[in-house]
């Protein structure tokens, strides 16, 4: 039967409809009798590829610019895990010059060269999976029903994204999608109402279908909004629509509502940024465009419209986004059911005013945004009025926006793809690694005053009353300290300046410290009301660890942070926290690797004793603690008893040290990822730890602790757990999100069951940049530490 019907190139309804004979849990290499498992774990064979096959920049097409986003959105996760292929589609009587990512040119309007590539694509051993993206119109024959021809061909693994899924389809257009399905071992869609239309009307198993929402991009901040000087636009109010002009955006009931809101705000500025649909220009050069041009001169807009006639990089569209006060998305297809150009101002901190399409209802649907009649000027522009009105409603529905759409960035597209492709391959057939981000100063510069780090960000803007904490000017000395270390960037200097000079400020007259400080320099009422013996812990490891590396340094620096610790020291036999005393010990035994002073070692001991003391009244056959219960930063406290193993020798704390650490370890790595203790409520003695609400402060003291027991007993076990615990900042946690940022440099503040809190505060950024170094010493190929053993610098270098 295949061979005949492969014999006849016009037989392809004849082909689908036969498909439809076999059930949908078949897949293409069952239909072929072929073994669709592909192991390429071997040492000795190549790198497995993944082939994308789509339209492709440089052509135009949303497509293309969704596929390029989506390839270079997985390199970035996962580097050298993949070999990134394309197979560009070539529209009829074109010749684009492809980047070297393409592979395979399809020309679509001929059938045999479908034949030609799924030859191709069955003979390469080192093909993984096959990544499609399916729209009508981009493939040959009715419905683009060639594209059906070669899925039935080739043996290897396929998942199909579908860019359009009509409801109440034609029998054929039925017939055609439900054969895609069946040949595809998943179908991606947008929206989960296109999910539901798969399911309703074409009669799809929920289980084949999984939704992975268009990707969007991360923007590096949304400080200074206003400011973009490279559009120069002045201080008008900036609404915009932008993306390839065709009439289905009607962009005309924009105009048409222009008139009322000039009205009442004459500095309105409407952009109209794109170039017209090449297939547009093609049947119909600029008809459309000439169209909305005179309709400017009728309402007599000319002042308050301007047409961006071209195709915009990137980064240009994104500045006119973020200068942008309100997106307006106009379309009048009701079908249409996802867009690119609306996910992208969403995520560009646009409030946006749409149409109804299905995108529009799922993504607004929470006070997001303002939803519209279709064609309907009237309604546009009350509401327009209304948002430019109300300043704070803006402001709220802009915060909603951010918040809906950030699990859509790109990155985690990127995840969810590959999750999908372990999926159908068989997971343990890849041994995948996220590619380890480059370190970033950009968010803590953000963050970081003349007078120390706030505390707190809106997303990423510094949230100036928030003021300063000790804690967090602490971390800040440790973390941009190791990064000099690293780098030799003289600009570290002002930073650790700044952040030493905040903890000699906290420091009080009795060499105590305090720890909330607001941003005018006034220490906070709360001083008094709560137990400070934490951050003084915090402090006292920051000093001490700070003054280990005095190699580096002009006396200018370590001399203050001597006789700041100094001050401190006889407060120390006094902590009672068991985290604080763990604090206390590792400042201590970084002080004494350059001082060798017996005092030191012997305030190390009394402090390690109380924790033995606390571990043998709690600890049993099943719960090797120091406390009945498990809460934040554990891994500093057998990190503490390490430390002081190294300090005084005593066997007795390293034996604790590791049954303690092994405890936790036990609790905290389950199902291929860490899971830290919820913040949400403690993990106590006997009972079940809550499985919500985890902290970046969390996984980096855990990765800290991994890095030294690693170095005191060369157990590989640690190295894996700290790849592990650092790729939870990367997306490998329940949610598969990314928690660091890597466009703004900045650390999400939470992991919650359902969501990422998007603020970007010191504690989590600056936790994040301690793993990043952490992880940096031990898995950077090769090591990029600079050689400063015999480079002191001046404090002139400070200006």
């Amino acid at each position: 039967m295949r061979s005949n019907m492969f014999s006849d190139p016009n037989n392809s309804l004849v082909l689908y409809k036969e498909l439809l004979k076999f059930p949908y849990s078949v897949t293409p290499g069952n239909i072929q009798g072929n073994n669709t498992a592909i192991s390429i774990m071997a040492k000795d064979q190549p790198i497995p590829e993944i082939l994308f096959i789509s339209s492709y920049p440089p052509r135009e097409c949303g497509i293309a610019t969704y596929n390029y986003d989506l390839l270079n959105a997985t390199r970035e996760k996962f580097g050298t895990t993949f070999s990134y292929k394309v197979c560009a589609l070539e529209a009829k009587e074109t010749d684009h010059e492809y980047p070297a990512e393409v592979k395979y040119i399809l020309h679509t309007s001929e059938l045999a060269q479908y034949y030609k590539l799924a030859i191709e694509i069955n003979a390469d051993e080192n093909l993984a999976l096959v990544f499609i993206q399916h729209e009508f119109g981009l493939f040959g024959g009715k419905y683009g029903d060639y594209f059906l021809q070669f899925l039935f061909m080739i043996s290897k693994p396929v998942i199909t994204t579908f860019h359009t899924v009509l409801p109440t389809p034609v029998i054929d257009q039925k017939n055609l999608v439900q054969a895609i399905v069946a040949l595809s071992s998943s179908i991606v869609v947008m929206t989960k109402n296109a999910a539901a239309i798969l399911e309703k009307d074409y009669e799809v198993a929920a289980e084949k279908i999984v939704v992975i929402p268009h990707g969007t991009h991360l923007i590096s901040s949304f400080e200074n909004k206003n400011k973009k000087a490279k559009i120069n636009l002045g201080k008008r109010i900036i609404l915009s629509t932008f993306g390839l002009l065709n009439s289905g955006k009607s962009i005309e009931t924009a105009l048409d509502a222009l008139p009322a809101v000039i009205e009442k705000f004459p500095n309105v500025l409407y952009l109209i940024i794109g170039k017209t649909h090449p297939g547009v220009v093609k049947q119909e050069g600029e008809k459309y465009r000439n169209f909305l041009y005179e309709k400017v001169i009728a309402l007599d807009l000319q002042n308050n419209v301007r047409f961006i006639n071209k195709y915009l990089s990137l980064e240009e569209l994104l500045e006119y986004l973020q200068r942008t006060n309100i997106y307006l998305f106009t379309s009048k297809n009701p079908h249409q059911a996802v867009s690119g150009t609306f996910a992208y101002a969403m995520a560009s901190g646009c409030p946006v005013i749409s149409t109804p399409i299905p995108h529009a209802n799922e993504m607004l649907d929470k006070g997001e945004g303002i939803i519209f009649d279709f064609e309907n000027a009237e309604q546009l522009a009350k509401a327009t009025i209304k948002l430019l009105s109300n300043p704070s409603l803006m402001h709220e529905m802009r915060l909603n926006a951010l918040h809906k759409i950030s699990p859509t960035a790109w990155q985690n597209s990127a995840i969810a793809h590959i999750e999908l492709l372990l999926t159908t391959i068989g997971r343990g057939k890849i041994s995948v690694k996220y590619k380890i981000p480059e370190i970033s100063l950009a968010h803590i510069k953000r963050m970081t005053t003349n007078s120390g780090m706030v505390q707190f960000s809106a997303i990423t803007v510094p949230d100036m009353y928030s003021g300063y904490t000790l804690d967090d000017n602490a971390r800040a000395l440790i973390s941009i300290t190791k990064h000099y270390q690293l780098t030799g960037e003289t600009e570290d200097l002002w930073l650790i300046d700044t952040y030493l000079n905040f903890i000699i400020f906290c420091q009080q007259a009795d060499g105590k410290f305090l720890n909330y400080v607001d941003i005018e320099g006034h220490f906070f009422a709360k001083n008094s009301d709560e137990n400070l013996e934490d951050s003084n812990g915090r402090a006292i490891w920051a000093l001490g660890e700070f003054i280990s590396y005095g190699n580096l340094f002009h006396n200018h620096f370590i001399e203050r942070a001597i006789i700041a610790m100094d001050k401190s020291l006889k407060h120390i036999g006094k902590l009672h926290s068991p985290r604080a005393i763990a604090f206390a010990i590792k400042g201590l035994h970084h002080y004494d690797l350059i001082k060798n002073d017996p005092a030191l070692k012997k305030m190390i001991t009394v402090l390690a004793d109380n924790l033995v003391s606390k571990y043998r009244g709690v600890s049993d056959k099943n719960w090797k603690w120091f406390e009945e219960y498990l809460t934040y930063a554990n891994s500093v406290l057998p990190e503490a008893m390490l430390y002081a193993y190294l300090s005084t020798g005593n066997e007795l704390f390293k034996r604790i040290a590791l049954s303690s650490f092994d405890f936790l370890l036990s609790v905290i790595f389950k199902e291929g990822h860490i899971k830290v203790v919820s913040n949400q409520g403690w993990h106590i003695k006997g009972n079940i730890s809550n499985r919500f609400g985890e902290q970046p402060i969390d996984v980096s003291y855990t990765i800290l602790a991994l890095g030294i027991f690693y170095d005191t007993f060369k157990d590989s076990d640690y190295l894996n757990k700290m790849e592990l615990a650092f790729s939870w900042f990367l997306g490998n946690n329940h949610l598969r999100q990314i928690i660091y940022n890597p466009c703004t440099g900045g650390c999400y503040d939470g992991l919650e069951e359902n969501h990422i809190n998007l603020n970007q505060g010191a504690e989590s950024t600056l936790s994040y940049l301690l793993s990043r170094l952490t992880v940096e010493k031990y898995f950077s190929t090769p090591p990029k530490t600079k050689n400063l053993a015999n480079r002191k610098t001046s404090k002139y270098e400070l200006v």
